[in-house]
């Protein structure tokens, strides 16, 4: 089985590898933008998806993901990567200076389209924590900051395979692999 992943996210490329041998399922990569509408994480994920697939007249995934603190009422969600590229690890940090509740969550959402089908979503997240310093070379963006619930590293203190048992990519590209080794669509 063969499955199109739309990211210009090295990243996200070698976590969805690793997570998608376990399926047998090979993925195909392509670095192509598309628009990113404003709205939650479930709307860019159908949009692009949608956008892509009929694009390229093939079935593809995307995946939208950002992190969600609670004490900065949930911002900066689905501008993490761009807050990541203005503010920076350190201007997260900045913001939460005098802030007690820390909790976090990062969450993930995969979108699948064919060029005649309409998207199915899958989400994934994992809650945690915000902590009070960088900590950790893995990994990538806010991984050096996030603390998951049950654990005392950092994502960014954690090797992929570690972070690939249970993080919110995990678990959405896990749903949609599950869903996917059963589709029998064109």
């Amino acid at each position: 089985m063969k499955i199109t992943f739309i990211t210009g996210n090295q990243h996200k490329v070698k976590e969805a590898n690793g997570i998608f041998d376990n399926f047998g399922i090979e993925l195909e990569h392509v670095d192509l933008g598309y628009p990113e509408i404003q709205g939650n994480l479930v709307d860019v994920a159908q949009y692009g998806a949608k956008h892509v697939a009929k694009r390229l007249g093939k079935p593809v995934i995307v995946e939208d993901a950002g992190i969600f603190i609670k004490a900065l009422d949930w911002f900066p969600g689905t501008y993490s990567s761009y807050v990541q590229d203005t503010l920076g690890n350190q201007g997260i940090l900045k913001l939460m200076s005098d802030v007690k509740d820390r909790y976090a969550e990062f969450r993930s959402v995969i979108g699948f389209c064919t060029p005649k089908t309409e998207p199915e979503i899958f989400l994934g997240a994992v809650n945690g924590c915000i902590g009070y310093i960088e900590k950790g070379n893995y990994g990538f963006a806010y991984d050096p900051l996030f603390t998951p619930e049950g654990y005392d590293k950092t994502f960014g203190e954690l090797s992929i395979t570690e972070k690939n048992k249970f993080s919110h990519r995990r678990k959405s590209l896990e749903k949609f692999a599950i869903w996917y080794k059963d589709y029998r669509g064109d």
